[in-house]
């Protein structure tokens, strides 16, 4: 099993729950060997400075680590530790045709502002193939918004197979649906770009003024309310227990009960459940040099199995020096 994140910022509420939570706990299946990277990499698509990229780096590491994951019995590693991993993503770059990239969401959605695309966002499926097939991963988490690419990384293994022989494991995809979007502030997906997210590792002060910023309509507090047409209920379900999630619905449809005081329910609710990870985080996030010896023991491991994959790539090319 394999995945990683970007390290384009803390991650957020949405990427704990739609990702690195279920990621953490599939890890933990017996008989199962599991990568979960820091895909810094894919980062430099959108960032450039080095020291937003480096401080992203340490803040993506210290929520894995501080979300439980397990990295004795875990590969984690950064992303750019192994170098293998661009090599292999040329080599598939040279089996997948050009138009198929045009079509990718990651290219598409930007397409009518070239001016700001950079080559590294158009061969962006090459290197997540790269990242998975280097592996053998053969079971994928992902979000709805990645299941395209993830097809072209099974395109392009199967064109590389067929035409240089049985080489690459064709990946699945595994979908958490219960957990496979969550809204934003402003309804919508949350996502860093649309500054609409949940940063639980913010100090209580900053936690509370992202979430009263929650969009709401403007139903006054003595009225009925509709819980399911509410972004701070939906939120709320996500964590909270079904005894809780019956109580904050029978307080919305009886009136008598504003937004403001769904909203700090829900703050004491995401400061109670992340209580331990929050702690964790911030000692991650004062001890450095223990999170680059344990990044560093993770690409070690990480390498051991890149190399024997990419040489046979290269065998496979006639690429191989003996």
């Amino acid at each position: 099993m394999l995945t990683g994140i970007q390290s384009t910022g803390t991650p957020h509420l949405g990427n704990l729950l739609g990702a690195i939570l279920p990621a953490i706990k599939m890890s933990e299946a017996p008989n199962l060997e599991s990568f979960l990277f820091i895909a810094d990499l894919h980062s430099l698509t959108q960032i450039k400075d080095s020291e937003v990229l480096r401080k992203n780096t340490y803040s993506t590491a210290a929520t894995w680590l501080a979300c439980g994951l397990n990295h004795q019995k875990t590969i984690f590693y950064k992303q750019s530790d192994v170098p293998q991993v661009t090599e292999l993503a040329w080599y598939l770059s040279c089996f997948f045709p050009y138009q198929r990239l045009t079509l990718a969401h990651s290219f598409k959605d930007k397409s009518d502002r070239l001016q700001n695309i950079n080559t590294g966002l158009f061969t962006y499926p090459m290197l997540m193939a790269a990242d998975i097939l280097l592996y053998d991963a053969t079971q994928i988490p992902v979000g709805k918004d990645q299941m395209q690419h993830l097809e072209m990384t099974r395109d392009v293994a199967t064109r590389f197979n067929n035409k240089l022989g049985d080489t690459f494991a064709i990946p699945d995809a595994i979908v958490h649906k219960e957990t496979m979007l969550v809204m934003g502030t402003d309804g919508k997906k949350m996502s860093k770009s649309s500054n609409n997210m949940i940063d639980i590792f913010l100090p209580d002060n900053a936690l509370r003024k992202q979430i009263m910023k929650i969009q709401t309509d403007s139903t006054p507090v003595e009225e009925p309310k509709t819980p399911d047409n509410c972004n701070v209920f939906k939120i709320y379900s996500y964590l909270a227990s079904d005894s809780e999630v019956k109580t904050m619905r029978k307080n919305y449809l009886n009136g008598g009960y504003g937004y403001g005081q769904a909203k700090q329910e829900l703050f004491e609710l995401i400061c109670r459940s992340f209580e331990k990870e929050r702690e964790q985080y911030s000692y991650y996030m004062n001890n450095f040099a223990q999170i680059d010896s344990i990044l560093k023991g993770g690409a070690e491991k990480a390498k051991a199995v890149a190399d024997p994959m990419l040489c046979k790539v290269r065998g496979k090319l006639a690429l191989k020096i003996n």
